[in-house]
Formats: structure tokens, sequence, C-alpha cells
């Protein structure tokens, strides 16, 4: 369970990771979902959040020569995510776009609960569905 906790916060991060497969793996051992939805929502949860912490704490540095984000791509983000809004975290849960939307929501400082709000969501939403495909799909294979 540990292991599942870390692997969803790590994956919920910048790091590399994927949290479904540990998440699958456990129900297929019989760890009961209800538990496991819970440590995986929570720690991935907890992991964008660093991702949004790390946002609010990056734009101090901007202007520095080994930033990684230049003004003009930062400013392109600021818009995108003006026009979308604080709701785009609704897809914080998505491959490849999920960790720098929590980042840009640290960068444009949006309110620590509304984030935590809706990460949660977006997260307990993810691991519900892939709990479902694993009773749905994998349990003739697991038992």
């Amino acid at each position: 369970m540990l292991t599942l906790f870390l692997v969803a916060l790590a994956s919920a991060t910048l790091l590399p990771g994927g949290s479904e497969v540990w998440l699958a793996r456990l129900w297929c051992t019989g760890e009961p979902a209800l538990l496991l939805w819970a440590v995986a929502t929570l720690g991935n949860s907890l992991g964008s959040l660093v991702n949004v912490a790390l946002g609010r704490y990056a734009r101090h540095f901007q202007g520095r020569r080994w930033f990684p984000v230049s003004r003009q791509g930062l400013e392109r983000a600021e818009r995108w995510y003006l026009r979308f809004g604080e709701w785009s975290l609704l897809a914080s849960w998505a491959p490849v776009v999920g960790d720098p939307l929590t980042v840009l929501a640290g960068v444009l400082r949006l309110p620590w609960w509304r984030a935590i709000l809706l990460i949660t969501l977006a997260k307990a939403a993810r691991y519900a569905l892939v709990l479902w495909f694993a009773q749905a799909w994998l349990a003739p294979l697991c038992r």
C-alpha cells in the first residue's frame, strides 16, 4: 500500500511514472478497491500539489538564463490557461498535459483550496475509472 502511495505521488510530479499498473496489480492480489482508490487518489493529488507549489516558487526565477521556459512561452501558456480557466485542472489526470497544468496553476497563483478541490476530483475520477476497468476486464486474469 505504501508503494502505491509513493508511485502515485511520484507519477503526479514531473517525474515519469505510472500508478495505474500498480493499482490494478494490487487490486488483482485482493486488496480492497476502496482503500486502493483512496490511497492512489491521495498520493497522486499530493504529487500534483507539489507541482502547484513548484509553480508558485518558480516564478521567482523567471528571467534567469537557465529558467526552463522563455518569457514568450510563459505568456502563451498563461493566455491558454486564462482562456480555459481553472476548470482546466480537471484534465490534471491526463498524461503529458496534466503535470504542466498543475505547475501553471501555481505560477498563476490559483487559490490553494480551488487547486486541491479540482485536482482531487480529477484524480479520484481517474482512479475510479481504472478500478472499474480492472474489475470489468482484468478480473478473469487475476483470479
